[in-house]
Formats: structure tokens, C-alpha cells, sequence
């Protein structure tokens, strides 16, 4: 009797095993020998346990015989797909495995010119096993394509398409799985694959159209995201590879769609991942082409006028920071459009400013701290990307900075430059006119801003903050010679102005201390003592409308340049006098002083100024001292009293909204020259 219930069962499992093309064991046996031969050497792959893996001797005769037969490959593929396809349809997981790795090797070990007879079926059967629902498929699906995107092909691929792969591997990116670490593996095997689709489709003629919008955005979109989250490293490895593949026609859209991820997400407010991001893409992509980079985010800076402060700020913040890793010079054939844009959003962002409204409709209100933010940000950025030109670019970018600013009641040139000036390209008329007449501007901060520009313009030595220390004597008799008249004119002025205190004659001396030690020239020397000694005199005038301060500073201004003066070269005979006066003003008149009369609270005299003549410095006891010296050929300057050249009439400048925020030109200026002095 177990023998007759026995039958029917082993019937209907020798004809399951002759469905799945296995070796039955019984009656129906003879129908396996029948198949073709191909069939039964993949069919020997198999063991009767999955668990023992890929029967290795067998898979050698098959990769043997595919080699010996290459016109089989197709064949060969294709049943092995059938194969896994049934196995996975009946949830055999193992045997999916096995098969998978039976392709792997059939890859690994076929000619290049042999290799598209298989790769059809083997992208169908991945195909396949990403559109499971079972994670640890579409792992394994992965790993085969990344093996499979390492193998150089020498032969063309016409009809082989990766469309689907890009937009699988990017959901992958982004899986959600409820388990920590199986959603970390999905995300790098996302990327992993991603990865792979690049290298097989970047250097191949026939594959071009990966780099289209429509594959970009899938791509790089799937990046920015996984940047802050798990898994972070190997996302930055595959996001360089990706990007130092990319040819100058497809910087544009490998960029695009991480500008619009950072958007879509608002992640421009802060400093870090914007940041990260166009760190990691400048140090990947060719050197050659990162003014392109630039030109994108310089684009979509414009594009975003009217966003929060917080966002073109972040967006001016990641500019300075893609300056500073770009190439020296590479800014591109655009240098001027790059300031353009940074000083047009400047203007912008002062007028936002004075409005209170970052749109014309007045609906969005911005704040004054948003705005000066983003102004800063500006300034740094400007001086960022001028600290990668060459010295004469940067000259011409100062140019086109000043030309950029309303310069009301300019003076009138004197006369020409001196030529043969091996400076006259950096700071030629053109510039420096603008730039003095503002030390005559009614705003008081504008005036002690321009003095201070003046200074580190003229300090390429750095001397200005070795006033009182140990001074580097250099003789650069050729340092703003040709512009020696318009400086003292404007200092003479400057002086001049009513409203000027502490900071204002501080900064007077410091920019004359500097002249001195630059030019140590003797003509220059003598030049200086003219003019000190004019602004001595102008204290005594009762034609001006100085106040007691202004009268003392003056004097205080006076005595402390030519004490520093009088110990740069020339005799020791013009100390002497120099130190005499400061003697004699310290025992009667120390609020001629400049520590008596530049502290928090000056002691002043009452009423009207007297100076008698023993507190006053005397030309002809100068003259005296210089006798017999280098300087003494230049004293007949002496003779002819130093009068500030004027032609036309005198205007004061009036302030220009753009200048009531004044430290912002400051600093562009000093971003700009800050490394022009050393150069």
C-alpha cells in the first residue's frame, strides 16, 4: 500500500524537476538528456542545497564552453535569466543568488568584442530584481551592475539604455526603510550604482545623453541630500567621481540641479552645507573649468535679487568661498561681469536697506542686520575674488569699482603724472581723483575712511602698524611720485574741516608717517616739511573758521609728524630744533600736544588760541639744520611757501546714500589691496 501513494508523488516531483530543468531522478530522466547542452551545463551550476553555493567545477566547464562557442553567449544568457526569473518567482532566494553570480563570472570572462551577446539579458535580470520589494535584491542587483560597469568595452553599444537604472539607484538614494541599517545599505548601493551608470555612460560616444538635464537632475539631485545624513563619506566619494568626470559642456548641468535642490530645500540660510557642497565640487572638477562654476552661482545670485537677505547671502557667502580654492586667474574671460554682479547686488542690498522692503511691491520686509550681513558678505567676497587676479587686474578692477560711484565735485587734475613711474598702471589718475575728493565729503566717517584707504594704498610695507616700533626704511623713490601734489593737497584740506577729531588727525598722521617712510626721499622731505609747516600757519590765520580743537589738533598733528620726521635721515641738528619746541610746549602749552589733546577728555584753553613763537616749529631754523646735508640742494623750496594748487571752483562733496553705509567701500578696498602693497 506505500508503494501505490508512493507513485503518484514521485511522479509529480520528476515532472517539477523537468519544469525546472533539474536532473530527476526517476522515470523521467531521459527527457534531461534530450536538452541542449548549453541547458544542462547551467543547469549542473545548480546544487540540490543553495546553501552550498555555486557548483565551481561545472561553472568552469560552462565558462569554458561559452568561450568555445561565443555564438551561444546570447543563449546562454538568456536561459540563465529564464532560470532566475522562475526562481524568483517562486521566492528561492539562494538559487537567485547563484545565478547571479553565474553571470558575473560569465562577464568577468568573455572577450570584449563577445560581451554585448550577454549584457542584454543581464540588464533585464537586474532590471528585475530592483523592481522586487526585497532590499537585500536590490543590493545585490547593484553589486552586480558596479562589477559589470567596471569591465572596459572596446566595442560599441547601440541599443543599451540606463535610463532606468539612473532613476532606480536615485530612489535609492533616498530610501526611508523602517530599519536604520538596512537603509543605510539601500543608500549606498544607490550610490554605488549611480556611480556606475557614470562610468560606463562618460567615455562612451553612444551614452552622451547622460548628461542631460532630464539624467542630471536624477543624478546629482540624489547627492546634496545624503551630504548631512547617513551615509555621508562615501556619498562625498561618489559626488567627486561623478564630478571630475564631467567635460566642460556639462558643468552647466551637473550644477543646475544641486542649485535647485539647495533652493527647493532652503539650505542656503547657514554656512555649512551650501558651502560643502561647492567645496567638494570645486576641488573635483577640472581646474579649467571652474569659472564656470562661478558663472552659475553668479546667475543664480541674479536670479534670487529678490529672495531673503539670508538666502543671496548664502549665495555671496559660497561665491567667496569658491574664489578662494579657484586657480589664480581663472576667474575667465568675464573678470569685470563678476564685480559687476557683487557691486550691483551691493547697491541693491543698500537700497533694501533704506526701504525696509527686499521687493519693489513693498510686500517682504527685510532688516537693517539681514542687509549688513549680506553687504559684508559682499565686500569679503569682492576682495576674494580680487586676491586670485594678477597686480594689473587689479588695478583695473579698482577702476571699475570707482567708476561704479556717484563722485560729485571732483577736483581738476594738476597738470600731467610724472612719467616712467613703474607704478602709474596702478594707481593712475582716473583712480586717485575720485578717491581724494572724498576726504573733502561733508560726512566726517566718509573723510576717516578715505584717509585710511589712502594709507594702506600707499603702505605696501606694512610700516603703519610699526609706527612706534621699528620702522622698514625702503628708498622706492618711484612710489606715487606722480601723485605726490595731489596727496598733500588733499591732506592740506582735509585739515581743514570743522567737524574732524581724534581719529580724523590720527589717521592724517599715520597716512603722512607712511608717505615719509615709502618715498624717504629727500625732495619729498623737504616737500612734507612745506606742507607741515603751511598747516602750522593756517592754525595762526584768523581767516579760518577753526575751533580751539581743530587749532590744537592741527598743531598736535604737526609736532608728532616731525618728530618721527626728523629721526628718518635727515641731520641731527633738525631733531634737535624739532625736540626743542615739544620741550618748550610741554612745559607751557601741552594742549599743543598730541597726547594732551587726542585723549578721551582734552584740556583745552579758554577762549581764543595764542601760540607764542618759541611753541612754533621755524622755518629758517630748519633751513639751518638742513645746511650742509643731501637736503640742503632742495632748500630753496623753502623759499616759496607751500599753497594747495586749486583750479576752479572749490565744491564740497556732499554724501551719496550709497556712502552713508561707509565701512562697506572700505573694506571692498581693503579686500582688494589688502596683498596689492607686498606685491
Amino acid at each position: 500500500m506505500p508503494a501505490v501513494t508512493e507513485a503518484p508523488r514521485r511522479l509529480l516531483q520528476d515532472c517539477c524537476s523537468v519544469l525546472d530543468h533539474q536532473t530527476p531522478g526517476g522515470l523521467c530522466g531521459c527527457c534531461w538528456a534530450l536538452r541542449p547542452r548549453y541547458k544542462r551545463l547551467v543547469d549542473n551550476i545548480f546544487p540540490e542545497d543553495p546553501e552550498e553555493g555555486l557548483v565551481k567545477a561545472n561553472m568552469e566547464k560552462l565558462t569554458f564552453f561559452a568561450l568555445s562557442a561565443p555564438e551561444k553567449l546570447d543563449r546562454i544568457a538568456a536561459y540563465l535569466s529564464e532560470r532566475l526569473t522562475r526562481e524568483l518567482n517562486r521566492h528561492r532566494y539562494g538559487y537567485v543568488c547563484i545565478a547571479m553570480e553565474a553571470m558575473e563570472q560569465l562577464l568577468l570572462a568573455c572577450h570584449c568584442q563577445s560581451i554585448n551577446l550577454l549584457v542584454e539579458s543581464f540588464l533585464s535580470t537586474l532590471r528585475l530584481l530592483l523592481e522586487a520589494d526585497k532590499p537585500h535584491l536590490h543590493i545585490l542587483a547593484t553589486n552586480s551592475f558596479v562589477k559589470f560597469a567596471n569591465i572596459e568595452e572596446d566595442t560599441p553599444s547601440y541599443h543599451r539604455s540606463y535610463d532606468f537604472f539612473v532613476s532606480r539607484f536615485s530612489e535609492m538614494c533616498h530610501s526611508d526603510h523602517e530599519d536604520l541599517d538596512t537603509r543605510n545599505k539601500i543608500r549606498v548601493s544607490g550610490i554605488r550604482g549611480l556611480q556606475g551608470v557614470v562610468r560606463k555612460t562618460v567615455d562612451d560616444e553612444l551614452q552622451v545623453n547622460i548628461w542631460e538635464p532630464r539624467h542630471m537632475d536624477g543624478l546629482f539631485s540624489a547627492f546634496p541630500s545624503l551630504f548631512s545624513g547617513s551615509p555621508a563619506e562615501q556619498t562625498e566619494v561618489c559626488f567627486r567621481e561623478l564630478l571630475c568626470r564631467a567635460a566642460y559642456g556639462h558643468i552647466n548641468n551637473a550644477i543646475k540641479p544641486v542649485l535647485m535642490h539647495l533652493d527647493s530645500h532652503s539650505l542656503w540660510q547657514g554656512r555649512g552645507f551650501a558651502v560643502q557642497c561647492f567645496q567638494i565640487i570645486m576641488y573635483s572638477i577640472q581646474s579649467q573649468h571652474s569659472h564656470l562654476v562661478i558663472q552659475q552661482l553668479l546667475g543664480h545670485l541674479d536670479a534670487n535679487s529678490r529672495s531673503p537677505a539670508s538666502v543671496r547671502a548664502g549665495i555671496v557667502e559660497v561665491l567667496s568661498e569658491a574664489a578662494v580654492i579657484e586657480a589664480t586667474g581663472s576667474v575667465g574671460p568675464t573678470v569685470l561681469e563678476v564685480f559687476n554682479t557683487l557691486l550691483r547686488q551691493l547697491r541693491q542690498s543698500v537700497d533694501y536697506q533704506l526701504t525696509g522692503y527686499y521687493d519693489n511691491a513693498g510686500k517682504h520686509k527685510t532688516s537693517s542686520i539681514e542687509e549688513k550681513k549680506l553687504q559684508d558678505a559682499v565686500i569679503k567676497t569682492i576682495g576674494s575674488f580680487a586676491n586670485t587676479l594678477p597686480i594689473y587686474q587689479r588695478s583695473e578692477v579698482m577702476l571699475f569699482i570707482m567708476g561704479k560711484i556717484p563722485v560729485p565735485g571732483i577736483y581738476p587734475a594738476l597738470g600731467s603724472p610724472n612719467s616712467g613711474s613703474n607704478l602709474l598702471t596702478a594707481l593712475p589718475s582716473s583712480f586717485l581723483e575720485p578717491l581724494l575728493s572724498f576726504t573733502l565729503m561733508e560726512d566726517p566717517e566718509i573723510r576717516l575712511l578715505v584717509l585710511s584707504i589712502l594709507t594702506l594704498l600707499i603702505d605696501r610695507r606694512h610700516n603703519a602698524s610699526r609706527l612706534y616700533l621699528k620702522f622698514k626704511i625702503k628708498h622706492d623713490v618711484f612710489v606715487f611720485m606722480q601723485h605726490a601734489q595731489r596727496l598733500y593737497r588733499h591732506v592740506y584740506l582735509a585739515s581743514r574741516e570743522e567737524n574732524s577729531g581724534r581719529s580724523h588727525y590720527q589717521a592724517l598722521f599715520t597716512l603722512l608717517a607712511v608717505l615719509s617712510v615709502e618715498l624717504a626721499n629727500e625732495e619729498v622731505v623737504v616737500d612734507l616739511i612745506r606742507l607741515i609747516l603751511a598747516l602750522q600757519e593756517m592754525t595762526l590765520s584768523n581767516q579760518e573758521c577753526l575751533s580751539v580743537f581743530n587749532r590744537c589738533g592741527i598743531h598736535a598733528l604737526c609736532a608728532a609728524f616731525l618728530n618721527l620726521l626728523s629721526q628718518l635721515g635727515p641731520p641731527p641738528t633738525l631733531h634737535q630744533h624739532i625736540t626743542q619746541v615739544i620741550e618748550s610746549r610741554e612745559k607751557d602749552a601741552p594742549h599743543l600736544l598730541p597726547e594732551v589733546v587726542f585723549c578721551d577728555k582734552p584740556r583745552l584753553p579758554e577762549g581764543e588760541l595764542k601760540v607764542d613763537e618759541a611753541l612754533l616749529f621755524i622755518q629758517s631754523k630748519i633751513c639751518e639744520a638742513l645746511a650742509g646735508s643731501s637736503y640742503s640742494t632742495h632748500c630753496e623750496r623753502f623759499n616759496t611757501p607751500y599753497t594747495p594748487q586749486l583750479t576752479g571752483t572749490q565744491t564740497r562733496v556732499t554724501s551719496h546714500p550709497l556712502f552713508s553705509r561707509h565701512v562697506h567701500f572700505s573694506r571692498s578696498v581693503r579686500g582688494i589691496w589688502g596683498d596689492f602693497r607686498d606685491g
